[in-house]
Order: C-alpha cells, then structure tokens, then sequence
C-alpha cells in the first residue's frame, strides 16, 4: 500500500494498541495477534504494535494498517519508544506501515536530539510513513517542520513538563488540526466511547485507544477500585 492508501485506510476510525510488556500478564505473540483480531471483528480499523515479533504475528492474524514501535529502555534516557536508529531499522526489515516515534524535547540514547535523529531516518527512508509521539504543541510542529508524515498526541502527560496535564489532550489535538498540515492522531486518555466521538469531533484523523480494550489487568483495577 502506498503512504496515502494506508491514511485513507484508517481516517475517521479507531485503531487499537495491542501491547503487552514483559511483566505484564498477556505478554505473548499470539496472544496480541488475538487481541488484534478481536479488535478487527470489533471494527478497528488499524493497529498499534510493539516488537518485530508482536508485528510478525500480528500480521498473519488481520489485514490492518499497523503502527509500529518498539519500546527499549537506555540507561542514559527517558526516551524508550523507538528510541534510536537501530529500532528503526529493525521496524522497517518487518514491512510495518507506519513507524511511530518518540519525538519529545528529551535527549535520546548517547545525547542525541529529535532533530539529528529525525533528520537522519527520514532522510535514510523518505518513503516511510512516520508518526511523531509528542507531549506538546511546539514538539508538534518541530517534527512536522522535520517531515513527520503524521503527529500524534500520545506523550501529553507523560514528560515532566507536561505532567498532570488532563487526558484525553483535547485543547492539543484542536490545535495541532488547526495549525499543523498533516494528519493528527489522538492518542493518551481515551477511556471512553465518548471521548472516541470527541476527539473524532474535534477533527483529528483517527483515534488509538489501547488501555480501555486490551489490558484487563488495568480494566479490573478500575472497577475493583471503584468499590473499594
């Protein structure tokens, strides 16, 4: 598929984040692959992955544009969703539609900025599709002024400078499809089938909601929670 099929395939619609850490009860392959056909048969219609190996697996089970990362933790950043070349690499070998990024103002592994990093991989692949992760507005546009094909809402909330932020971001997905000229992905803080609306209201292209459908230890802790 080409960059604007794979855009068109997922406009106006919900794609799920089908992830499982090491220390997290569902963490296997197969049982994303599962998770991600459930979404499919739900009306998802695109997919967020961690791991060449999730991807793999993923894309034996559905036939849905996928977002790819991969989450590596270094011990001289707090960047850790495809943090570096190597990830990228790794990404590009599996076929993935589009590659996700972290593209906040942090340092990256070995001191590196966004900005050399984003100017390197998009230069050694211009005709990948790349989703910026960012946390603000002004993170936003410096990705997209860098050639990031989509920006997404995604770290709003989690850099210490956006830090207690209130989730959905609905105030950065308004402006980033106001004044940014690409499409915008709201991601962070969808709990809800209303927020899903909202934030499709307020004009973004789609939508990623990942802790709400495919993380039952955090759905049970909210209700158990609840009635504590």
């Amino acid at each position: 598929m080409t960059g604007a099929k794979i855009l068109e395939k997922i406009k106006g619609g919900l794609i799920v984040s089908c992830q499982a850490l090491p220390e997290e009860p569902l963490h296997s392959s197969y049982i994303m692959s599962r998770m991600a056909y459930a979404a499919y048969l739900g009306g998802a219609v695109g997919i967020r992955a961690n791991t060449v190996e999730d991807i793999a697996e993923i894309k034996k089970t559905v036939d849905l544009p996928i977002i790819g990362i991969i989450k590596q933790v270094y011990g001289d950043s707090d960047v850790y969703i495809t943090p570096t070349l190597f990830e990228v690499e790794r990404l590009i070998e599996c076929g993935v539609d589009i590659i996700a990024v972290d593209a906040t103002a942090r340092l990256r592994p070995n001191g590196m900025d966004f900005k050399d990093f984003f100017t390197e991989i998009r230069k050694k692949f211009p005709n990948q599709l790349f989703m910026a992760d960012t946390s603000c507005f002004s993170e936003g546009k410096t990705a997209r002024e860098l050639g990031a094909d989509i920006v997404g809402t995604t770290l709003s909330g989690y850099t210490p400078y956006t830090n207690g932020t209130e989730l959905p971001d609905f105030s950065l997905m308004k402006r980033y499809v106001k004044e940014l000229d690409c499409p915008v992905i709201a991601e962070g803080g969808i709990m809800t089938p209303e927020q899903l609306k909202r934030a499709l209201s307020v004009g973004v292209h789609a939508a990623v909601v990942g802790t709400a459908i495919t993380r039952p230890r955090e759905i049970t802790k909210r209700f158990a929670d609840a009635i504590k």
